[in-house]
């Protein structure tokens, strides 16, 4: 047999390699398409919407292809507007209100859904449809629900006699703020149900029959036994909620657009009006990026939360 010239080419030039180098090969041959997904879909718009925030980019720069360095202007003007302090406000209120709501009831029905009787996984199902369905969707809906005039809410309302007129849902200050707290709330529960639900079913069975036999009632159980080792879930629940509502828009423009008189705007709709309808667009990358801090640190808590729920459920017998 004539043997291969030593011009040719080796036509495998990985069979020259050793085991532990072809394995690290196709280590990086899996990650690599993941990091250019990761590279053109998340890290070129994070760098150029922190490099845009530096710049006084506005629609003109679309078509001069110009755009100033103006430094930290950008964020000095943000911050220091009344409306940021008023966006901050109904920020805090909104993301408080929906996270309390949202795990009250939560937990609640995974305290309930954790016992067995018919139809229970039919319930637990149907639970999940808020999650499931479109936050566009959801809003459009809740929005025709909650008109002042013709909403279904209001016409219940004044069949029942409970109030002499409708309520301004949408319309009042108060009111609107609570409305959508109240329907981020109302999508929020599955996510927070599933979550705790879950944490629960990790508890051993035998502790509550012991806590039983010695005549412990339900809210001692709950107390000594449920709670204390649901912390660590319950820990990651709050933050994730926390880092979800933070940044929720589409509700909120869907349902008020961030009125009446700006009642309910907040960082994420102030941010989402200087870009794309004031077309300011250094000044909605600034305010998008002091949201982006403020996400990253109830991520950092996140993390650290869930960090400790591994530690602790390691450690539980």
């Amino acid at each position: 047999m004539r043997s291969r010239p030593r011009w040719v080419p080796d036509p495998s030039p990985t069979l020259g390699m050793s085991p532990r180098r072809r394995e690290r090969l196709a280590q990086w041959m899996f990650i690599a398409p993941a990091g250019v997904y990761l590279l053109l879909f998340f890290g070129y718009p994070i760098v150029k919407n922190i490099v845009m925030s530096f710049q006084q980019y506005s629609i003109t720069t679309f078509y001069t292809g110009a755009a100033p360095f103006v430094g930290l202007q950008n964020y000095a003007r943000v911050l220091s507007s009344d409306v940021f302090s008023q966006a901050l406000l109904t920020t805090v209120l909104f993301t408080v209100g929906s996270i309390v709501g949202q795990f009250v009831v939560g937990l609640a029905l995974a305290l309930f859904f954790r016992r067995n009787f018919p139809l229970g996984r039919l319930l637990r199902s149907l639970l999940l449809l808020p999650w499931l369905l479109p936050l566009v969707a959801s809003g459009t809906t809740w929005k025709w629900m909650l008109d002042s005039d013709t909403g279904v809410v209001n016409q219940v309302l004044r069949g029942l006699h409970l109030v002499p007129s409708g309520v301004p849902w949408l319309t009042g200050t108060w009111q609107a703020l609570l409305s959508v707290t109240l329907i981020n709330i109302w999508i929020g529960i599955p996510f927070n149900t599933t979550i705790l639900y879950g944490g629960l079913q990790d508890i051993p069975t035998h502790l509550y029959e012991v806590a039983k036999l010695d005549g412990a009632g339900p809210v001692t159980t709950f107390r000594w036994i449920t709670w204390p080792l649901l912390r660590p879930v319950v820990r990651v629940v709050l933050v994730l909620g926390a880092v979800y509502t933070v940044k929720v828009l589409d509700i909120i423009l869907v349902v008020t657009g961030g009125g009446p008189a700006g009642a309910t705007e907040t960082l994420a709709t102030r941010s989402y009006e200087l870009s794309f309808q004031q077309f300011e667009f250094g000044r909605g990358a600034a305010m998008s990026n002091v949201l982006v801090v403020i996400s990253l640190a109830f991520a950092v808590l996140y993390l650290r939360a869930g960090r400790r729920a591994r530690n602790a459920s390691e450690e539980t017998p």
